[in-house]
């Protein structure tokens, strides 16, 4: 972990959504250590502030890509940037997702939104290795078809099972209209020979994990990705407590069994 910001820049850019881009960044330099698939950089914006994003995409080592939503200043600043652009990145923090665990069972990688960036270096992982684990099910949803992200990529996800759902169709689709846990009807799954993992908005992930746990997914082998006001990183400023976790030091990835009590507090 590095926490003073290094120099990467922008190599590309693009636009996935109306209020959503992904940035592909090289370091200047030296480069911040490897990102295992769910950790998360902090990322400053020179004259703004700095916010976390989790890496969307590590190919090399080196190269970190960066899927980033426009809802605050610091969020809009990154968006606005072009190739050429600059920004200071520290990391890697906070716990991954537990692949290990998932080797050789069945995978449930289910996404919410923009909750599809932080899981794409998971199915990224699987799929460089197929035959470490069982079958493999994509799922995710949006709340329009112009906010599905990485649209392109499907065909590949979708070879072992891949499906995406919408909450309100536009623009002539013909896919599936509803919520996310509807495409569990369709999965090829073990459950007791399942891991899951998932992220996205806290409502769709209690959603999620209770049909999976009715579906007989123990709470212990469903994974997921929290998210809180995280300022220092690094486990000082307290800004991102969730009950006794300090969630850029024990999270973002915790198991369901430690985070389905916390979450049934409204005031944590």
């Amino acid at each position: 972990m590095t926490p003073v910001p290094l120099s990467y820049r922008v190599v590309d850019r693009r636009a996935d959504t109306h209020d959503t881009v992904t940035l592909v960044l090289q370091p200047d330099g030296e480069a911040l250590s490897p990102f295992a698939p769910g950790q998360f950089a902090m990322v400053y914006a020179f004259g703004v502030g700095e916010i976390p994003v989790s890496v969307s995409r590590a190919v090399d080592g080196r190269q970190l890509t960066h899927t980033v939503r426009a809802v605050g200043a610091v969020s809009r600043a990154l968006c606005g940037l072009r190739p050429g652009g600059q920004v200071g990145v520290r990391g890697p923090f906070g716990t991954g997702w537990d692949t290990a665990a998932a080797r050789g069972n069945d995978l449930l990688v289910i996404a919410g939104g923009i909750g599809l960036a932080p899981l794409r270096p998971l199915v990224d992982a699987v799929l460089a290795e197929p035959l470490a684990f069982g079958r493999l099910n994509v799922l995710a949803g949006a709340r329009t078809p112009a906010d599905l992200l990485y649209q392109d990529e499907f065909p590949a996800w979708g070879k072992p099972f891949g499906a995406v759902t919408v909450d309100r169709p536009s623009g002539g689709w013909t896919g599936r209209v509803g919520v996310v846990t509807t495409l569990l009807r369709e999965a090829r799954f073990a459950p007791s020979d399942t891991v899951a993992f998932v992220c996205g908005p806290e409502v769709m992930m209690r959603a999620t994990a209770r049909a999976l746990i009715h579906a007989g997914v123990r709470p212990d082998r469903i994974q997921v990705s929290l998210e809180r006001n995280m300022r220092c990183a690094t486990a000082h400023c307290g800004h991102c407590q969730l009950g006794p976790l300090l969630l850029c030091r024990d999270g973002p990835v915790v198991g369901y069994d430690q985070a389905q009590p916390l979450l049934t507090v409204r005031e944590l």
